[in-house]
């Protein structure tokens, strides 16, 4: 009696006779399930249509994948699996885990054969329920045909994007490279040869380009003239003001006079530009190769280091300097020594000393000078060689923060 009373809450089976309720509730199998088990499985063969009494059943695709999607939920006095009666030999076109605790009438094909042969009318219900099936299927397929579209959408835009984003950063590294090969055009490419003296340099740049200058140039009579320039900041707007304060910075020594003068000259025109915020610290020398006597002006820069023969490094005479591009009343260190025969001077910029290793340590200017000790009697290029072989190796893989130039005056006099 209770279950053909519960037979009477299924739309299916509602219309049915007494005496049929009756029937199938003697004769029909009951299937209990847990929650999270599995009814069956996506294509297995079906033979039997599930009615549920109790609970709530799951219909997914790909069950157990990254793929597995939910496809239905149904409850009580909804059937499921009838696909497999309507179409003998069919297999099993989703799977069916319980969401809950669950209690089902199994109803095998021998029993929906039987039902039909004696309530043929059933047919005319079932049909009706296969086409609101049908068309929620429909929808629902549409609904995901519809995602699956924006979700193509969205990644064909996001690649055409990234496109654009790639083709841009080519655009920009050949820029940076073009930029790169302009600025080491401007340092000069042989340095000059001059009696009695042995010149070294070198420039390696924290990024592609970057804000360090330097040039070695013949003057009048037995004269060298010999600048360093470290530009604030680093990049594309470093190397271009880089590129106008060596440019005036020549220019100015073309027209003569003393080292303090010419940076003062150079002083005015940038601050007669006034288009830029940045600065530049300089050291620019003049060597009279006959006397060995070195005059030079120090405009905020880092103070040279001087090693003689014996392997001694000394500290130059100096005073406060002011950087130029800031200040209309420059203040700058104006000084002069002579190069001792032998005697090795060094010219950097703060990169050199200020370059970390892994643990954060900077090199700084005890270990420059411990080197240096160990260099005397080697020519210009070796010395600057050495000072960056050792730099490399106290990186060990460590990012280069500044960019390090370096520019050596060696005395070959005896």
């Amino acid at each position: 009696m209770a279950q053909t009373i519960l037979f009477k809450k299924v739309p299916l089976l509602s219309d049915l006779p007494r005496n049929e309720l009756d029937y199938l509730a003697a004769t029909l199998q009951i299937v209990n399930l847990a929650a999270g088990e599995v009814l069956f499985l996506e294509g297995q063969p079906g033979e039997s249509l599930y009615i549920i009494l109790e609970g709530q059943l799951q219909v997914l695709l790909a069950l157990g994948t990254p793929d597995e999607r939910q496809l239905a939920v149904f409850g009580p006095g909804e059937f499921i699996g009838e696909m497999s009666l309507l179409i003998p030999g069919r297999a099993r076109t989703a799977s069916v885990r319980a969401g809950k605790d669950s209690r089902l009438w199994k109803m095998t094909r021998a029993d929906f054969d039987g039902l039909l042969i004696r309530q043929p009318k059933l047919a005319f219900t079932i049909v009706q329920t296969l086409t609101k099936r049908l068309d929620y299927t429909t929808t629902l397929s549409f609904h995901d045909l519809q995602e699956k579209n924006r979700q193509l959408q969205k990644a064909y835009d996001e690649l055409k994007a990234a496109q654009l984003q790639i083709i841009e950063k080519e655009r920009l590294e050949h820029e940076l490279k073009v930029a790169a090969e302009i600025q080491m055009s401007i340092l000069p490419y042989e340095l000059p040869l001059a009696p009695g003296y042995a010149f070294g340099a070198l420039m390696h740049p924290a990024r592609m380009v970057g804000g360090d200058f330097y040039d070695i140039f013949a003057l009048d009579g037995c004269r060298v003239g010999l600048v360093v320039g470290d530009v604030s900041d680093k990049g594309i707007p470093s190397a271009i003001f880089m590129a106008r304060s060596h440019a005036l910075i020549m220019a100015e020594a073309a027209h003569g006079g003393t080292p303090g003068e010419i940076l003062r000259r150079v002083n005015s025109h940038l601050i007669k530009l006034g288009q830029s915020d940045q600065f530049v610290t300089v050291l620019l020398g003049v060597l009279d190769c006959e006397s060995g006597k070195f005059d030079f002006a120090r405009a905020g820069h880092e103070l040279p280091m001087l090693l003689d023969a014996d392997g001694a490094v000394h500290t130059l005479p100096h005073s406060t300097g002011q950087a130029i591009g800031i200040f209309e009343d420059l203040l700058l260190d104006e000084n002069s020594i002579i190069l001792p025969p032998g005697g090795t001077l060094l010219v950097f910029t703060d990169g050199l000393t200020d370059c970390r290793n892994p643990q954060g340590q900077s090199f700084g200017y005890a270990k420059v000078q411990s080197i240096l000790t160990s260099l005397a009697g080697q020519d210009g290029q070796q010395v600057c060689d050495a000072l960056r072989q050792a730099l490399t190796e106290y990186q060990s893989g460590s990012p280069q923060d500044d960019d390090v130039t370096l520019v050596a005056i060696h005395s070959l006099k005896q």
